[in-house]
């Protein structure tokens, strides 16, 4: 019996498969493992450590200390400014550096009471678990180095990931100065030589839960000083603050130069009415000589912060879901005040894209 035209070349086609694939092979594996996600220790914490080969990119995270991406080297570089040197002097004397999370609200509220669903709640001094700043103005919230679980470490041909999740609700002493009970997820996302920090927050309440959160990421350029640093602002309203740092609920139009110098000034300011690119996102950056460091903030970010100081080599890029002192101003019909819906979700990102490394 005479075999088909298919039997007779199927030895051949399989031959030509099984070339193809032992040719593809080496580069299928070279692009596995061109990202790595690990968890390490590091000075006897645990972290995780997302790494991307072909971009010499190294991100280090530690869930148990705010679950805070505490560096960035590009080719060695380090992104993320630090005024410490070990986590054990980070955590003797704990203060901000690297990308904090600030949550259930950034940056201060105007005393020791806010709004929320038309009703006025009061923080409870007496449990020590929030800062006050040098105004003695609550600031910051009540997460900047709460201890978080790691749910996921993965790495994959396209990426390197870790998720983490933090159950506020299980907490007497936060829900006590925050009574909405709650989720947070947060993911870290290394793809192409950039961070994406993407934000989840499920709402297990029965009734609508104000948003205020965002981060307050430290950047450093090695290429210069701070002094020749300059800024690139999306941004077309300057929010007016009081002598507090507290919006007073005016805006000016922004007059800064485009670029702007950084040589002689300093920054501690708030923006609004962002400059969105086609994709949706805003673009605040920061130049060097050839180093720049961009943060891109997605839509759900409507306000920037950025913070500069004279004499200080970093900067501060960051991405708000809401002005300062949110709760109190929306409430007043001042500022818009984002909430998520009674069993819903809210979900952001930023990025932070460095180049010229």
């Amino acid at each position: 019996m005479l075999k088909s035209s298919a039997s007779r070349f199927r030895p051949r086609y399989n031959g030509v498969v099984r070339a193809l694939a032992a040719a593809l092979a080496p580069l299928m594996t070279l692009a596995a493992a061109n990202y790595t996600a690990e968890r390490v220790q590091v000075e006897g914490n645990e972290v995780v450590r997302l790494h991307d080969a072909a971009h010499d990119t190294e991100v280090l995270i530690i869930p148990s200390f705010g679950n805070n991406a505490y560096s960035m080297k590009v080719k060695g570089h380090q992104i993320m400014w630090s005024p410490y040197k070990t986590i054990a002097e980070w955590k003797a004397k704990p203060a901000q550096r690297g990308n904090p999370f600030l949550a259930p609200w950034c940056n201060r509220i105007d005393g020791d009471t806010y709004w929320a669903n038309g009703k006025q709640y009061k923080l409870n001094d007496a449990l020590d678990n929030f800062r006050r700043d040098g105004n003695k103005l609550p600031i910051h919230g009540l997460l900047v180095h709460a201890p978080w679980t790691v749910a996921t470490v993965s790495a994959s041909p396209n990426d390197a990931v870790t998720a983490s999740r933090l159950e506020f609700w299980k907490h007497p002493q936060w829900m006590a100065q925050f009574p909405f009970a709650h989720t947070i997820e947060m993911t870290h996302r290394l793809r192409d030589g950039v961070l994406e920090v993407e934000t989840v927050l499920l709402n297990h309440s029965a009734e609508p839960m104000p948003i205020s959160i965002g981060y307050h990421t430290y950047y450093q350029l090695t290429d210069t000083p701070r002094d020749d640093w300059k800024v690139h602002v999306a941004a077309s309203e300057h929010v007016t603050l009081s002598p507090q740092l507290v919006p007073t609920g005016g805006k000016t139009p922004v007059k800064l130069a485009d670029p702007y110098p950084l040589r002689g000034t300093q920054l501690d300011d708030v923006f609004t009415t962002l400059k969105h690119e086609a994709d949706g996102r805003a673009i605040f950056s920061v130049q060097g000589a050839k180093q720049r460091i961009a943060v891109e903030y997605g839509p759900k970010y409507p306000v920037a912060v950025i913070y500069a100081p004279p004499g200080r080599e970093f900067i501060c890029f960051e991405p708000m879901a809401g002005v300062t002192n949110v709760f109190n101003l929306g409430h007043a019909g001042k500022f818009p005040l984002q909430s998520v819906p009674a069993g819903g979700e809210w979900r952001e990102s930023f990025r932070i894209r460095p180049s010229g490394f």
